[in-house]
């Protein structure tokens, strides 16, 4: 008996994305090991633990395909890009790199609402939700180190940034949580 209700294109869409997180999660260790070489711990320790986090978003999809029945693929997953230049480029880099698995996630988002496989379609929102997040976080982290001189940036901006990674959340505030009473 066939038990799989996942569509073979839709079952496709989400081992590709099970991938791209598993890729996410290289990136950040990759760049998370650069940081460490640059002396940066603190942004380090900020880049490992969201490389365990892509790493927790690809087991909610690899966990998601096969409670629909579906067959999980798992795939090479293709190399880093270059080690940063400088700390700027690195969150450059993520910021790049994050827009686009948001738009990965819209791509499974819309299959699953065309496919009318509500199932899916709700669980994708929880990644919607995310890469809002990711994004948000990767923008207010460039904004913090152009304040700081971006690629200029001074080693006391630099070294101030760096403890202030190393116990900042992983998250970010989302605009609709947003209220006259807090607005951040």
């Amino acid at each position: 008996m066939n038990t799989n209700r996942l569509s073979k294109t839709l079952e496709s869409a989400l081992n590709d994305q099970m991938t791209k997180e598993a890729h996410a999660a290289q990136i950040y260790l990759s760049y998370a090991a650069w940081a460490d070489s640059q002396g940066c711990g603190g942004i380090a320790n900020f880049l490992f633990r969201h490389s365990g986090e892509e790493r927790n978003h690809m087991m909610k999809i690899l966990e998601y395909i096969l409670k629909r029945g579906g067959q999980v693929k798992v795939t090479a997953i293709p190399a880093p890009s270059a080690d940063p230049k400088t700390i700027n480029n690195c969150f450059e880099k993520i910021f790049e790199h994050e827009v686009e698995n948001t738009k990965a996630i819209y791509r499974v988002a819309k299959m699953s609402h065309d496919e009318e496989d509500w199932a899916t379609w709700n669980f994708m929102q929880w990644f919607v939700k995310e890469q809002t997040e990711e994004e948000t976080l990767a923008m207010s982290l460039l904004d913090k180190i152009k304040i700081a001189g971006g690629d200029h940036a001074d080693a006391a901006s630099l070294y101030s940034l760096d403890r202030d990674l190393e116990k900042a959340p992983d998250d970010a505030p989302m605009a609709q949580d947003a209220t006259a009473e807090n607005p951040i």
